[in-house]
């Protein structure tokens, strides 16, 4: 199991930055992380808006993880900005420590700051696992879906950009 870095910090949209540790020190935190300059995340973000708002009553701490300055991640999320909370990460030092290798994805981080679960792009078949464990873990009800609009499940953009090559 990948443990993420205590002193990993993560920027909210307009908050005062956080460490992992002061995060995950109460409450799960359950990432969508997402990238508003590829398509991929334009596909995804009313189904992942919708499973992240069913979770915002439990005993965990939903967001997106937007790898754009605050300003590009306002303008992508819309009311989404408002409505759940926002880190910003455009270096891209977060998805690195949480090993994230495709966006969008799905990231369950324990109190102790494991790692419960993880899914690379868009596939229902290994989102349900990760949140149906969340709802367990949590004493709450199963996240629906996918419902009738959701997309079609689709590999996501390289998390990280690739060296070039010679």
């Amino acid at each position: 199991m990948t443990t993420v870095p205590a002193d990993l910090v993560l920027h909210p949209i307009g908050g005062e930055e956080r460490t992992m540790e002061e995060l995950t020190s109460l409450f799960h935190l359950v990432l969508v992380a997402i990238d508003p300059y590829e398509y991929e995340s334009s596909w995804i973000l009313p189904t992942a808006g919708r499973i992240l708002t069913e979770f915002e009553g439990a005993d965990c701490r939903v967001a997106w993880l937007v790898t754009a300055p605050e300003d590009d991640a306002k303008a992508f999320l819309g009311p989404w900005a408002d409505r759940i909370l926002t880190f910003c990460d455009p270096d891209r030092e977060a998805i690195k420590a949480l090993e994230i290798t495709e966006i969008p994805s799905l990231v369950h981080i324990e109190t102790d700051m494991t790692i419960v679960g993880r899914a690379a792009g868009w596939d229902p078949a290994e989102w349900k696992p990760i949140t149906d464990n969340l709802a367990k873990m949590m004493s709450w009800s199963r996240a629906v879906y996918p419902r009738p609009g959701d997309p079609a499940p689709f590999r996501g953009s390289a998390a990280l950009p690739t060296a070039a090559t010679d």
